[in-house]
């Protein structure tokens, strides 16, 4: 009996610390699994609330958590931004951002091209430490709890996933893959995964550091995967998506164009049986995440390189147009659609009813009722 409990426990500890409340988005795809998948309710139409102007280009995700806005521009600043689009503070890093941040607790953790990873007091923006790799960030940073150790993972181009520690910002460890990383490493189970430009899967223990599985799966992966159930799902450069087998170690189906077989930027998103993601050639494409049997495709107009997100019954994606939209889960079939008119290159944020999004005309716009 004792034994039970103490499963239960661990079991509620786990889903205390993973749970994502309907207000908060504080990773660049939501969960630490990269899911996608917001718990929020839109409105049937959303307004455009407001904007706020950064002083360059935004190639980065905004991220929000406890009332807050936080995102990265090219001008090098971190921007923190209230509920009502007005600045609480900005941060200089020194370079361009192009990687979201992580907003964990009371601290915002982000990359720049520089490689300097940094953290940041949510509250104040004060930095609590950086951390030097050896060549750009632009991927999402994801973290890792174990005891009392927390752990921030994130990928460089000097072909390493960086872990340290989460106070003091001093190396844990480092993986070293073939190639850049780009995206952001998807952690579950104690394992960080994560596709690299060398087109691997790489699987690690957190722990240690160490490899658990390596698989080869295509030619180039410059976006996030999620995972669930032993399942890793993929997108690749020459234009293939498909869901590997980790516990096989093999890819267990596969989707390409028959004609277009245009790069897949975006990462994709999972909810129940139905995974999605958007390609170079203009599509948003559901499939049954099990059969990889394509259950819709929805034409956004233009080539899309930001992720989807799904919100309940309905999917918010956006293209390098400036188009952002709503579609339905059900049948992808256009319920709502506002024209930004400045290209958008990276995934909203969906939290509190709210779409928070970055465009390349240097302003976040927030949407909602």
């Amino acid at each position: 009996m004792k034994k039970i409990i103490n499963t239960i426990g661990i079991l509620l500890l786990a889903i205390a610390l993973t749970a994502q409340p309907s207000d908060s988005w504080p990773i660049f795809r939501g969960d630490q699994n990269l899911k996608g998948v917001s718990k929020t309710v839109l409105p049937v139409a959303p307004k455009l609330l407001w904007t706020f102007t950064t002083g360059d280009n935004i190639k980065s995700s905004p991220v929000v958590d406890k009332s807050k806005v936080v995102i990265g521009s090219t001008d090098g600043f971190v921007y923190c931004l209230d509920l009502k689009g007005k600045l609480v503070w900005k941060f200089e890093t020194g370079n361009a951002i192009e990687a979201p941040a992580l907003i964990l607790e009371n601290a915002v953790y982000i990359g720049n091209l520089n490689g300097t990873l940094f953290a940041l007091d949510l509250n104040s923006g004060k930095k609590l430490w950086e951390y030097e790799t050896d060549n750009q960030i632009i991927g999402s940073a994801n973290w890792w709890k174990e005891g009392n150790t927390t752990s921030i993972l994130v990928g460089s181009y000097d072909y390493y996933l960086h872990c340290v520690d989460a106070k003091t910002g001093k190396v844990r460890w480092k993986y070293e893959s073939d190639n850049f990383i780009n995206g952001a490493a998807a952690c579950s189970n104690g394992l960080a995964y994560f596709g690299g430009c060398d087109g691997f899967l790489h699987i690690v223990d957190i722990a240690t550091g160490k490899l658990f599985k390596k698989i080869d799966v295509s030619t180039y992966v410059a976006n996030s995967i999620t995972v669930d159930n032993e399942k890793a799902y993929i997108g690749d450069y020459d234009g293939r998506f498909f869901q590997v087998d980790i516990k096989a170690g093999r890819t267990a189906w596969e989707w390409q164009h028959e004609t277009t077989k245009l790069q897949f930027i975006a990462s994709p998103a999972l909810i129940d049986n139905r995974v999605l993601t958007a390609n170079h050639n203009k599509f948003l494409y559901c499939f049954d995440k099990n059969t990889g049997k394509k259950h819709w495709e929805y034409n956004t107009g233009r080539q899309v390189e930001a992720s989807p997100v799904v919100v309940n019954d309905k999917v918010v994606v956006a293209n390098m147009r400036g188009d952002l939209a709503i579609v339905n889960l059900s049948d992808g079939k256009l319920v709502w659609s506002y024209e930004v008119g400045s290209q958008i290159i990276n995934n909203p944020a969906v939290a509190g009813g709210r779409i928070y999004v970055g465009a390349y005309d240097g302003n976040v716009y927030c949407f909602g009722k």
